[in-house]
């Protein structure tokens, strides 16, 4: 019997959900033992490498999540709010590591997390990836560095599927930013402007979203003020690095204490 570690994916026929299981199954640190979609979808009861047309690989997609993250030492979940909220619970209750790369998530959402969290190990991301975390460091400490005299803005572009926006990498950035300005994004935050807005507002911190075509990920921080701006900038060009972030995050978890972690504490950074 193996004794690597057991991962179940969620979400199994997403694009996403798809190249979690396509790393997990490559990887030599950890096993691929479980992946769950919702009642009904035309997955449930096909081995998930035909589903995904290619070769059987021991593994039958399922819709019964409890009973697939008892078998595992940790759940990697791309899906949605509601859904998220749902699998926190389960696996909390299975005790294992609940990796969660879900994005558009309100308090409600994440108030069910922190309780889940009490339980069991939470890793939750807006972005798994390295370049990314450094880039929020790096936000930080450049909007700590800069008055108000410098305008923030955060521009986003992604694909025409992503359903949420500003997205949840987006929103990190906000966060770092007001972090190092000392102000609570709540209050200093621009999410939409159109028609007669007036003038900029002093201090405050601007959002702007593109979505097209098969854009997988691109985030610029802008400081602007007269006569110069500063841009940091991240541009994602294949999803895998944020399959093998929320895997890392997965095997990093695992003997933790419960609790709420980021990425930033599976970096050490």
């Amino acid at each position: 019997m193996s004794e690597l570690p057991g991962i179940v994916i969620t979400g199994a026929s997403g694009r996403m959900g798809q190249m979690l299981i396509q790393t997990v199954l490559e990887s030599p640190a950890a096993k691929l033992v479980g992946v769950v979609e919702r009642e009904g979808h035309d997955w449930v009861g096909q081995d998930v490498g035909v589903a995904m047309g290619g070769a059987a690989v021991g593994v039958a997609v399922t819709d019964d999540a409890l009973e697939a993250f008892a078998k595992a030492q940790a759940v990697i979940d791309f899906t949605s709010p509601e859904a998220t909220m749902g699998f926190a619970h389960l696996a909390a209750q299975a005790r294992a590591v609940h990796v969660i790369g879900t994005t558009g998530m309100g308090p409600e959402h994440l108030e069910k997390i922190r309780l889940a969290a009490r339980h069991a190990t939470v890793v939750r991301a807006g972005n798994m990836s390295l370049g990314v975390n450094l880039l929020v460091q790096l936000t930080k400490k450049v909007a700590a560095a800069l008055d108000e005299d410098f305008d923030i803005e955060v521009v986003e572009a992604h694909h025409h599927h992503k359903v949420d926006a500003p997205s949840g990498t987006a929103l990190m950035l906000g966060e770092a930013a007001a972090e190092g300005r000392g102000v609570n994004l709540d209050d200093v935050a621009d999410r939409s402007r159109d028609g007669i807005t007036g003038a900029r507002e002093r201090g405050h911190i601007g959002f702007s979203n593109i979505r097209g075509g098969d854009i997988v990920g691109e985030h610029d921080v802008m400081f602007l003020s007269a006569g110069e701006r500063i841009v940091l900038r991240h541009m994602a060009t294949d999803r895998r690095i944020f399959a093998r972030g929320a895997l890392k995050a997965a095997l990093w978890g695992q003997g933790r204490k419960p609790g709420e972690y980021d990425m930033m504490d599976v970096l050490g950074l």
